[in-house]
């Protein structure tokens, strides 16, 4: 069985570090060139709340060659089109696509290669690159948990397989409703990873800050609101139940949900967003993706989504140079 990382990042980089590390094969393929060469100069050096350093086999795209059994794709899911295409052409004909990324990127890939040829992944813990062929670890050993599922009822013959390499790295969870599994990273994502891309923060920061944390709570409500008129159940986190801890009808549950919030956050705080990343560095972001998944189905549910508007207008302002992340920004909430 041949299995690869497609856009191995920080994430994807310190996942394939750990699956070597622990016996399995995989290849890591970054069209990062000075990312790539320190791969295989130095190995995969992982610091943060984990330290070691792990030889892997680490390739560019035109250096790819032949077809994989598994492709885990941690790329950014704007250019989802171009990336699944090209990487049509080397899946093997029983293969699959395993997306880790943001969002609900199923239905999309699964327009390209065929739905019963993908499956998701949703990734509970958080990482940020240092330099090439260094990463940082940025959530608690002990979240280093995986989701997966598919959304067909016959999920792929791989499903075993991928569950196997994922092992070697953390606890995999089969997960039989996985929409509800993708609307609760979503959940964090939009919330955490919005104010975190707005403010210039970590998630702890954005948690700890009263007045950005009240954001936190309305865009975590607003997700809750629209999936319940959706007739989406949200699945726990690491067995929390995040509907029955913050969600809200009362004053006093209000006041609950804001007190715990930067307490369920707090094995994640020092994760800065990757759309925060991607800013400081230029680059467009997976806002659209992710607190713009929430507004477009709460317009389709008819629930009002103020808060996830004003996280992907910020962003975008930002995006187009007429703002930076700062804790200013919260005038706009």
């Amino acid at each position: 069985m041949r299995a690869a990382i497609y856009g191995a990042g920080s994430l994807g980089t310190i996942l394939g570090a750990y699956i070597t590390k622990n016996g399995g094969e995989i290849e890591l393929i970054n069209r990062n060139k000075a990312h790539v060469e320190a791969l295989r100069s130095n190995g995969a050096t992982v610091t943060g709340t984990v330290n070691f350093t792990q030889k892997v086999k680490a390739y560019t795209p035109d250096e790819m060659s032949g077809r994989y059994d598994i492709i885990f794709l941690m790329t950014k899911q704007q250019h989802n089109g171009e990336v699944v295409a090209f990487l049509k052409d080397y899946l093997a004909e029983d293969g699959v696509i395993v997306t880790l990324q943001n969002g609900i990127p199923e239905l999309q890939i699964g327009e390209i290669v065929g739905e019963e040829r993908v499956l998701g992944c949703t990734v509970a813990w958080g990482a940020t690159m240092k330099e090439p062929g260094v990463c940082e670890l940025t959530s608690a050993p002990d979240s280093l948990t995986f989701s997966l599922g598919s959304l067909q009822a016959q999920p792929n013959k791989h499903l075993g397989d991928v569950k196997a390499l994922l092992e070697l790295m953390g606890a995999v969870e089969i997960d039989k409703n996985f929409i509800g599994s993708r609307w609760s990273k979503l959940l964090i994502n939009s919330a955490f990873s919005g104010m975190s891309a707005v403010l210039g923060c970590t998630f702890g920061e954005a948690a700890g800050n009263k007045a950005s944390r009240r954001v936190v709570q309305a865009l975590i409500k607003e997700c809750i609101d629209v999936c319940a008129a959706g007739n989406i159940r949200i699945e726990p986190v690491q067995g929390k139940d995040i509907v029955k801890l913050l969600d809200y009808k009362n004053r006093i549950k209000k006041a609950f949900s804001f007190f715990i919030i930067p307490i369920a956050i707090r094995k994640h705080a020092l994760l800065k967003a990757s759309m925060l990343q991607d800013l400081e560095k230029g680059k467009k972001s997976e806002v659209d993706a992710i607190n713009g998944v929430v507004s477009a189905f709460g317009r389709k549910v008819g629930v009002p989504t103020p808060m996830n508007d004003a996280v992907v207008s910020v962003v975008h302002q930002i995006e187009d140079g007429k703002l930076t992340p700062s804790f200013d920004n919260l005038r706009f909430f």
